[in-house]
């Protein structure tokens, strides 16, 4: 068995113990709520609107946390996985067989990379930066995690898929966020003499 097989074998094995073997009543509930965008919409809703409260500062943020979401879905979505074409879980017919009951429907598009944990690690890692306040910054990171174990409880992708989703994510928010503090520095130099 090659290192490829040996992967993906314990990807599937992970994904059965989370997806199948793991399954709890409160998150059969709570989970395709959770890992939904439209359940997060408030949060985006007040997130923009505080951005905008804030001053010419705060709209070059929004911007870059869009840029950074934007950046992570087109990679995710649009290259990567057209590229890969891996079937999600929820198609596979052997775990179908055996003991998958996706929660939601599984969707039309392809499994790696997840671009909802792409997107929703790239908004966070550029929140994670900007918070000052050390306990709150974390929440952000937190809030991208359990949305792309999420992912994987409802059976819409396996654990390599949203690991890979949260890396493709955390380079992006990382590059969108050093990006947003070279212009932050250039638009607003005079201000800072």
């Amino acid at each position: 068995m090659n290192v490829f097989d040996l992967l993906k074998t314990w990807d599937i094995a992970l994904f059965e113990w989370i997806a199948c073997t793991g399954r709890v009543a409160v998150l059969d509930t709570l989970m395709p709520y959770w890992r939904s965008k439209w359940f997060w919409v408030p949060l985006y809703i007040g997130l923009t609107a505080w951005f905008l409260l804030q001053n010419r500062r705060g709209v070059l943020w929004l911007a870059v946390v869009l840029s950074a979401a934007g950046l992570a879905d087109f990679l995710s979505a649009g290259v990567i996985k057209p590229l890969v074409q891996r079937l999600r879980p929820c198609k596979n017919p052997d775990l179908l067989d055996t003991c998958l009951e996706p929660l939601v429907s599984c969707g039309s598009g392809y499994s790696f990379v997840s671009a909802h944990a792409a997107n929703h690690m790239a908004i966070a890692v550029v929140l994670f930066f900007l918070m000052r306040r050390q306990r709150i910054r974390w929440l952000w990171l937190v809030w991208a995690l359990t949305i792309g174990y999420g992912q994987i409880y409802v059976g819409v992708h396996y654990p390599f898929d949203v690991v890979a989703g949260f890396l493709l994510g955390a380079i992006v928010g990382y590059l969108c966020c050093r990006f947003g503090i070279l212009l932050e520095n250039k638009l607003f130099a005079s201000n800072k003499k």
